[in-house]
């Protein structure tokens, strides 16, 4: 009992331990004054959020980039509609952006039939953008299935999860 107790401890001195340093910032040659290493190249590219408009952090930021999916479905369920519009309404936008759709399932099922099914999600989520007006050209879709879940874990908090279609800027 003691060498887990131990053991827990030390994992949490270790997590704490990799915790990420502060920004770091330098001075400005001939300003005197502390300038951010992270700060965007210009104030012109930067949005409101300090975000490059355009970009994928910018659909993240004021879209979101995921819709989910019940067990075993590729139907396009009612709140993912209302995301699937925002991101028609960013392409629409960015008319030079094109993305892919990537489908995820989660780790029930076979390798093989999960395949088919992250591509049955992310093509309904393309089907709908194309459906409002976004050049399919534009869209790619790509499946994996389980292979990369976005939640490691084997009950339904994590499994609803992993049940998604991600749009990614290219």
């Amino acid at each position: 009992m003691s060498f887990r107790f131990i053991s827990v401890i030390a994992a949490a001195l270790l997590l704490a331990a990799c915790q990420t340093a502060p920004e770091t910032t330098k001075k400005a040659a001939g300003t005197g004054g502390a300038v951010s290493t992270t700060a965007p190249a210009t104030t012109e590219q930067a949005g409101v959020s300090g975000v490059t408009p355009g970009t994928e952090q910018d659909l993240v930021a004021n879209v979101g980039d995921r819709i989910f999916f019940d067990f075993d479905k590729s139907d396009v369920r009612a709140d993912a509609r209302t995301r699937l519009d925002g991101w028609s309404d960013w392409l629409k936008k960015y008319p030079q952006a094109t993305a892919v759709i990537e489908g995820h399932c989660d780790e029930r099922g076979t390798r093989e039939y999960n395949l088919a099914l992250g591509e049955r999600r992310a093509n309904a989520a393309k089907s709908y953008l194309v459906a409002k007006g976004i050049d399919a050209k534009r869209i790619q879709t790509i499946s994996y299935g389980k292979e990369r879940p976005a939640v490691v874990g084997s009950n339904e908090a994590a499994w609803s999860q992993n049940r998604r279609a991600v749009l990614v800027v290219q």
